[in-house]
């Protein structure tokens, strides 16, 4: 059944509703399946070593969240704006980007009195110590994509038209 929404607040309210979930899925699929060995570990590192290292990293992001998109907005006939559609993965590629070079977050992580938070379950100096998933530069890290993901989830929204 076709249902046709003419509201315009309510069919982005079901734009947002839909991509919400969808690019979050898309994150986590794309920063922990598709992203490479070699770029996690030199997307940080200084230089146009890690900064390749990270733009590499955003690309098959971007790619994957941009066709996660595109599958939603084709199965849901979503009545998204191709403009608010790219502002949105533009949005969350630059924010990706500037977190993954992680002296930025360590930054705003320390200006943001959360330094000991970010340090947390990171390697001691002149310790054997095991990195792990659970420290808490990974969990700000995420956290900002999160934030920034809802903003994008946001602007394609808001863009949409008043047919879904």
């Amino acid at each position: 059944m076709n249902t046709v929404v003419t509201s315009v607040p309510l069919a982005r309210a079901v734009c947002f509703a839909v991509l919400l979930p969808t690019l979050l899925v898309a994150h986590n699929v794309a920063d922990h399946w598709v992203q490479t060995h070699d770029q996690a570990v030199s997307k940080g590192l200084p230089g146009g070593t890690g900064r390749l290292a990270c733009a590499l990293h955003v690309t098959g992001y971007t790619i994957v969240t941009t066709l996660a998109v595109w599958l939603v907005w084709g199965l849901f006939d979503l009545p998204l704006n191709p403009v608010g559609a790219v502002a949105g993965q533009l949005v969350s590629a630059v924010t990706h980007y500037w977190a993954d070079r992680r002296t930025t977050l360590a930054w705003l992580a320390r200006k943001a009195g959360k330094g000991t938070f970010y340090r947390l379950g990171a390697p001691r100096d002149g310790r054997d110590d095991n990195p792990s998933l659970g420290t808490g530069a990974y969990a700000l890290d995420q956290s900002w994509h999160w934030a920034w993901l809802f903003a994008a989830a946001l602007i394609t929204a808001l863009t949409a038209g008043g047919t879904a």
